[in-house]
């Protein structure tokens, strides 16, 4: 196991004087850290506020409700690390978790406090439970900031039983199924903003204290039973949603745009070539989807089977992807950002020109396909709500389960080329261009060709995602949807899978659910992003290789990927 140093030489000129408090006030911290738990979880037996209309009525006493049960949760995670900081376990190191609980817990208490205030009139309108639960989170964020250092290292992480270690593995997506299912259920914004800064200060603590990791570590011994596992719990979701039409809309837009930013992230991620027109792509798919439909709009009078129409929409969005890539892809950087955003604007006004009247009537110009039946599969009508164990599944549930298939071909695609020879290319190419073709590389057929596969991804997702939405119009494709493809791939993690899942599940979740807020999304984006670039610029999800790149000197970080590779070896 990983050492501890418990009375540390204080006469080290490399341990700063804070470290040197920390280790003194290790004890000290963790009363703090159990106290201001105690008082967090007090409060949300509390009342918040007098009026019962305010945040989902907070103004009930000891029956807790919308964030009073959020403070009981944060006050239960602020307890539990606390406690395992005075017992202080070798391979753990709940001090860096308290921090970012004890800060998560300050932001969620003012956020109440200031959301109380505002639409009742006053601060003198916040009860005893929001002033309670601010004293508890400052003394929560007090025991983080004395708690003491541990240098955690993945060879002392104990071993559960295979058994042990897939039941884990079953209870946090069974967490997450339900932490999902009941997110999507909260319809007031200020709660929902509540709740989004626990379930961050939460998540963000268990990982700063090792959980993440270990968790982690878990998963990497346990692949398969993790992947079987996450895609049961993602079939699931629709039937914990009771035949909402809201929420699986969401979710459906979720997967689309998933499945068309991990198509970005082979060329951006992998190749590392910035492409800021990659939502062209989408829409050649979607505009074959139309064209190709029953719709009484579309311009061609063929009407294949849906499954040779996505073959043809991932054939015509590889063609363009290899017409755009092979004039450009002998530019790169900023030069290759322009071309491809010039690409993104050429076909969006095409698709404006191809009326009939500026040039061959495909598109309807601007007036679009509209009217685009519903898929039917082997008699199977998407349109149509089916009963399932006496759950109603509508419309959007059906395109769910398409959708969660077209999600598992396009992982599928990703994780066979990044770990085939054509990856490792790509990953050549990305760190040093001039190097990777000194070594016998092909730059500009590995370019070409992680153009072409991103762009028939892209395509395929494109033509469902015309039948799901009914109709197809010019302006649903502009620069400022690649611009969010790309903020997905970069927020996400570059290079990994899950992290683009999250990234795409945050970028398309949080303007449907927070929509008060929705006239300054850009601004949140745009400062989400920069906030991400200074303290943790390797993505929410990142590989360790990726970590160690932007972390060279973690020490930590290089022997858990070394470890890693020494497992792959064997």
């Amino acid at each position: 196991m990983s050492t501890v140093t418990h009375s540390p030489d204080t006469t080290d000129p490399e341990l700063s004087r804070l470290d040197r408090l920390r280790e003194q006030h290790g004890d000290r911290a963790a009363i703090l850290a159990v106290a201001g738990g105690a008082l967090l979880l007090v409060s949300g037996l509390l009342s918040w506020s007098y009026d019962n209309r305010i945040l989902d009525d907070v103004s009930v006493r000891f029956y807790p409700l919308g964030i009073q049960l959020y403070a009981m949760l944060l006050g239960v995670v602020a307890l539990a690390l606390g406690v395992l900081l005075y017992r202080r376990p070798q391979w753990l190191n709940p001090g860096r978790g308290l921090r970012a609980v004890g800060w998560g817990s300050v932001v969620f208490a003012l956020a109440g406090i200031i959301a109380v205030a505002y639409q009742a009139g006053g601060l003198i309108n916040v009860n005893e439970g929001g002033w309670v639960g601010l004293v508890g989170a400052a003394l929560v964020l007090a025991g983080g900031l004395l708690s003491p250092h541990v240098d955690l290292n993945v060879r002392t992480w104990p071993r559960l039983p295979s058994w042990a270690e897939i039941l884990v593995i079953v209870v946090m997506l069974g967490l997450l199924l339900f932490a999902t299912a009941y997110t999507l259920n909260v319809d007031d914004p200020a709660t929902f903003g509540c709740l989004l800064i626990t379930l961050l200060a939460v998540a963000i603590g268990l990982v700063g204290s090792g959980f993440g990791e270990y968790l982690g570590f878990i998963g990497q011994n346990n692949r398969r039973p993790l992947l079987l596992a996450a895609f049961l719990v993602a079939f699931l979701f629709p039937f914990t949603q009771d035949g909402s039409d809201a929420n699986m809309s969401i979710a459906t837009q979720i997967l689309i745009f998933a499945a068309t930013a991990l198509g970005l992230n082979i060329v951006v991620g992998l190749a590392g070539l910035l492409d800021l027109g990659y939502i062209a792509f989408l829409g050649t798919g979607a505009y074959v989807g139309a064209m190709l439909s029953k719709s009484a709009f579309a311009t061609i009078g063929w009407n294949p089977p849906f499954l040779v129409v996505m073959l043809l929409g991932m054939l015509v969005a590889s063609i363009f992807g290899l017409i755009i890539g092979s004039p450009t892809l002998r530019v790169s950087g900023d030069y290759l950002a322009i071309v491809t955003l010039g690409f993104g604007e050429i076909f969006r006004l095409a698709m404006f020109n191809l009326d009939g009247n500026n040039g061959p009537d495909l598109t309807n110009g601007p007036n679009g396909i509209p009217g685009i039946p519903d898929l039917n599969f082997f008699g199977f009508d998407f349109g149509q709500t089916h009963t399932v164990a006496g759950i109603p599944l509508g419309r959007f549930s059906n395109y769910y389960f398409l959708l969660l298939l077209l999600i598992a071909f396009v992982i599928l695609v990703f994780t066979r080329l990044n770990d085939s020879r054509i990856g490792r290319g790509w990953v050549a190419i990305r760190e040093d261009e001039r190097a990777a073709e000194a070594m016998g590389v092909n730059v500009f057929g590995l370019k070409l060709l992680a153009f072409a596969v991103g762009a028939s991804l892209a395509g395929l997702a494109g033509t469902i995602k015309a039948h799901q939405d009914t109709s197809v119009t010019p302006d649903q494709y502009i620069f400022l949807e690649s611009a969010f493809l790309l903020a997905a791939v970069v927020l996400g993690g570059m290079g990994t899978v899950a992290g683009v899942l999250v990234g795409a599940t945050v970028l398309k979740l949080l303007p449907e659910k927070a929509r008060i807020v929705n006239d300054y999304r850009l601004l949140i984006f745009g400062l989400l992003l920069v906030v991400m670039m200074r303290f943790r610029p390797e993505g929410l999800v990142a590989s360790k290789r990726r970590q160690l790149e932007f972390h060279e000197d973690d020490e930590e970080l290089a022997e858990i990927v070394q470890s890693e590779h020494l497992e792959e070896a064997k």
